[in-house]
Parts: C-alpha cells; structure tokens; sequence
C-alpha cells in the first residue's frame, strides 16, 4: 500500500510550528534522527512524513510528488504559475503571518498609491532613459502586481537584505515581505497605501497532479478534520475568555 507522503519544513521557526500544531492536534510528528529527511506520524502508519526546505515544498506539491505540504502562501504563489490548477489551499495554520508588500523611500512624500508610482516610473524613464529598479525576491508576484497597476519597471534580484536597496542606490523601491515593519522603518522605508500584494500564512496545501488512491484521500481527510478540530476548540476557548461578563 502506498503512503500518503507528508512535506513539512525541514528547519527554523516553520518547522517548530508545524510540529506544534501537529501535535496539538493528537499527531504528533517523529523525525528520524535530529537531522534526519524522513519521519512518521507514529499514529497515523499510512503516512511517510518528508522533511523539505519550505521553497521546494512549493516545487514538490507543484510536480506532485508529495501528496501534503506546509509553506508559506508567498512561496506557492510565487513559484507556482497559475498557482489554482496544481494546489488547494486546505488549511491555513495560523503561524508564518506575513505580508508581501511594495515599499518606497519616506522622502518620496507624494507618492502613497501604486497610481502614483506609476507617474513616478514614467518620470524616472524620461528623466534617465531607463526603468525604474525593483529589488525583491519576488519575481513573479512583483511582475504580475507592477503589470495589473500599470508600473513600468525593471525587476532586480534581491536574496538578502532587500530592504537596504534604496538606500544603497542599487534600486529605487522593493518589494518585501514583513511582519511588524521594523526593518522597512529603520531604513527609511513605508509601505503604500494599497501596496499590500499578499497577506501571507503558513497552509496546509494538498498537491492536485499527486496520485491520490482512495486510502490517501481517507487520511488526509482525517488530518485535516483533526487540525480543524483544535483549531476551532482553540478559538471557542478564546471566545470564552475574552467574553464579557454579564451586567
């Protein structure tokens, strides 16, 4: 019989969470060895659980050769074109909270909308005979933004400390991903007004092109109902304490 196999990040912050998460919910995650690829979810013997950097689980749920995987939305969209036809978003698991958005230098004072910088793009070009730079990691999530908002730009590759482009000289804005803003903020940077592209969070996502047999289906469905389950206890237990009391 072939197992449901299970991706989940190999290291860092995701893979704590994941693990939580799992375990909460009464599955309780058993890697093989500390640095270990492969483990098991010891109640569940029809899964083999695969223990995968978080940009190529988006690769393996892409080519199905996983059935399951937790990552980011941002990497599903970004490295799977047409993102719908090869995955479901299942679950959102409530960690990984992040946003990917477009950010400008402050003293660009009136520019706030992606109208604006589409003003500022073609006044860069006839001022400089080329394109305004976009530093970011994200290629396809910034081509289709800029292109549906009518930006003209150059994209700019940008691994590692993005946020220092602008200031560097390298690139003229970014597009990033944050979570409280500091970074942006200690650079001299803001975000435009509707410059949020992607509000981000881990998911359990299934992969559409895996081989799915009946067994597979049965066991997803039961991960999914049992994470679902505390998911909702957690929130009726937050509902409860945060109600207030009666007159």
């Amino acid at each position: 019989m072939s197992k449901l196999i299970l991706a989940i990040p190999s290291k860092g912050r995701l893979e704590e969470a994941a693990a939580e998460i799992f375990a909460k919910a009464g599955l309780t995650l058993k890697r093989d060895g500390a640095r270990g690829y492969t483990g098991s979810l010891p109640d569940l013997d029809e899964v083999l659980v695969e223990y995968v950097s978080a940009g190529d689980i988006a690769a393996r749920l892409a080519e199905g050769s996983v059935h399951m995987g937790i990552t980011g939305e941002d990497l599903l969209r970004e490295e799977i074109p047409d993102m719908e036809s090869a995955v479901q978003l299942c679950l959102p698991l409530g960690f990984g909270q992040a946003d990917v958005i477009v950010a400008i230098p402050d003293g660009w004072v009136d520019v706030t909308t992606m109208f604006d910088l589409a003003d500022v793009a073609a006044e860069y070009r006839a001022r400089h005979g080329r394109l305004m730079r976009v530093a970011s990691k994200y290629e396809h999530l910034t081509y289709d933004y800029f292109i549906r908002h009518g930006v003209e730009f150059q994209w700019l590759p940008s691994f590692g400390a993005t946020e220092a482009a602008p200031n560097s000289g390298a690139a003229e804005a970014i597009v990033d991903i944050t979570s409280t803003g500091a970074t942006l903020k200690a650079n001299n940077l803001r975000v435009l007004e509707d410059g949020v592209i992607l509000k981000s969070q881990a998911n359990l996502a299934a992969a559409l092109k895996a081989d799915w047999s009946a067994e597979a289906r049965r066991v997803a469905k039961r991960i999914l109902a049992q994470i679902s389950a505390m998911q909702a206890g957690e929130k009726m237990m937050e509902l409860k304490f945060t109600a207030p009391a009666p007159p």
